[in-house]
């Protein structure tokens, strides 16, 4: 990876990790197929997927994200040219056979899932060695969701991601800041007040935490992620707002009435740590959780 060094401390002295490559491209595709939900927050549909006679082609893999979009991940040994390019043909005939996604994802995942897919967000992943400054760009102006990741083996036990560039494929209006506009101004919901003002102040925090920061809305929450979710907001209430964090209940000190472990328990977005915001004050108490779930994701 860019930048990193790895070292592996031994009686005290230090001996450095070398990064490499897959010997193939499948290492990596067989790899990530087999832990996608932990690695990349989708959750595996099916791998090698044929697109037909008349289109000829393979989709490395499928899935589906958490928040319901459908996916398609290509994988690259190396830099490759043409893999982001890949990758949206491929997004592209997606688009064009939704039934058949359907199918597959009833067929895997059950009918509510199937029920939930999300047409409006299909994102592409693609897994490589590296990208070009090239790629970058075209992440950075195209219309689709778009996640480059880098990835390295380090020894025989580590594998590392990084997300190079991340994209929701929004276009802003020219000379419009990066940040979008708060998640309680967005919604057709009737939030005002307060809670709006605090809902403004949420998203504002959360998009600060980085610059590879995205986001992606529906009815019930706005989700921020990396790779992966690390808070979703839920549309505000009268007297508080919800968030949803992936920083582990177990490890952060639950304070009743403020923070709420909802592990098994339904609820709307991801992540098993809910905490309750009704005051600015309970927002500079809940910036060590954001900063934690951030660092998880």
């Amino acid at each position: 990876m860019s930048g990193l060094k790895l070292f592996h401390t031994t009686n005290g002295g230090v001996s450095e990790v070398a990064p490499r490559l897959a010997e193939v491209e499948a290492d990596v595709q067989h790899l990530i197929e087999a832990h996608m939900e932990t690695m990349l927050g989708v959750r595996f549909l099916a791998s090698e997927y044929s697109t037909g006679p008349v289109h000829g082609g393979r989709i490395d893999s499928l899935g589906l994200d958490e928040n319901d979009a459908p996916v398609v991940v290509e994988y690259k040994r190396g830099t490759d040219a043409g893999v982001i390019n890949q990758g949206l043909f491929y997004l592209a005939w997606l688009m064009d056979h939704r039934a058949e996604f359907g199918h597959l994802v009833r067929e895997r995942l059950g009918a509510a899932a199937a029920s939930r897919v999300r047409w409006s967000a299909p994102r592409l992943i693609c897994v490589a060695g590296d990208f070009t400054r090239y790629d970058v760009h075209a992440v950075r102006e195209h219309r689709r969701s778009i996640d480059l990741v880098r990835y390295r083996f380090y020894g025989e036990r580590l594998v590392g991601l990084e997300t190079v560039a991340s994209a929701t494929g929004q276009t802003p209006a020219p000379g419009t800041a990066r940040r979008r506009r708060p998640a309680a101004r967005t919604r057709g919901h009737l939030a005002q007040g307060a809670m709006a003002e605090l809902a403004a102040a949420v998203d504002e925090t959360l998009l600060g935490l980085g610059q590879d920061i995205t986001t992606t809305e529906n009815r019930l929450y706005r989700a921020y992620r990396r790779l992966r979710n690390f808070a979703c907001v839920c549309p505000p209430q009268q007297t508080k707002l919800l968030v949803y964090l992936k920083a582990d209940p177990k490890e952060t000190g639950l304070v009743p009435g403020f923070t709420r472990d909802v592990t098994g328990l339904g609820h709307h977005g991801t992540g098993n740590l809910e905490v309750r915001l009704r005051t600015e004050r309970d927002l500079e108490r809940a910036q060590d959780l954001f900063r934690l779930s951030y660092a998880a994701a």
